[in-house]
């Protein structure tokens, strides 16, 4: 069994309430992504914000630890596309906004 199955069993196991991920390639993976994710928020510290970040936004570690909560983590900003205002295209004749036509 590969590292990625061991981890999903246990996770989905109702008796492990906790499971480390270790080794270069998972607290390495998360460390760097969750530094990329402080640096990019221009702080110097990694809160559980940034590893929340890390882990939503890698799309291994986000199935890998799809079901597990980071405490104090937040959420993913998400905005549904039909709540976004529409964008008018503009032609050569156009003046303004279809708006602002009388």
């Amino acid at each position: 069994m590969s590292t990625s199955t061991d981890i999903l069993s246990a996770l989905s196991n109702p008796d492990v309430n906790m499971v480390g991920v270790y080794g270069q390639s998972g607290i390495g993976k998360v460390l760097e992504l969750a530094g990329n994710a402080a640096r990019d928020n221009k702080k110097n510290r990694i809160v559980p914000r940034h590893i929340q970040l890390a882990v939503r936004n890698n799309e291994e570690l986000s199935k890998l630890l799809g079901s597990v909560m980071i405490a104090n983590g937040g959420v993913l900003p998400n905005i549904h596309q039909t709540l976004l205002p529409k964008k008018v295209g503009k032609g050569k004749g156009d003046i303004g906004s279809a708006s602002q036509e009388f």
